[in-house]
């Protein structure tokens, strides 16, 4: 540790550790995630196991995309829907 680790830091030196700790962390992660994916790819079933992860990813995105990228239809739109219905049967 550095001599002044336990004096106060102003923004600047707030603003490195915090860059410095996220760098560490991506690092750290990335490590993990090349062992992970290494292993996978020693597995004998890997062509399987990409095959499912590309229909999951599929999925997901189909949701995601249902979830934000559907408008509702108009309040207005749902009222005048409502009336025609209503004098369609005669209410």
């Amino acid at each position: 540790m550095t001599q002044d680790a336990g004096r106060s830091e102003g923004p600047e030196g707030r603003a490195v550790l915090l860059v410095a700790g996220l760098a560490d962390l991506a690092v750290t992660t990335l490590g993990s995630a090349l062992g992970v994916v290494g292993g996978l790819l020693r597995r004998s079933d890997a062509a399987e196991l990409a095959s499912e992860a590309e229909q999951d990813l599929m999925a997901r995105g189909r949701l995601a995309l249902d979830r934000y990228a559907a408008v509702p239809p108009a309040h207005l739109e749902i009222l005048a829907r409502h009336v025609a219905a209503r004098e369609t049967d005669g209410v």
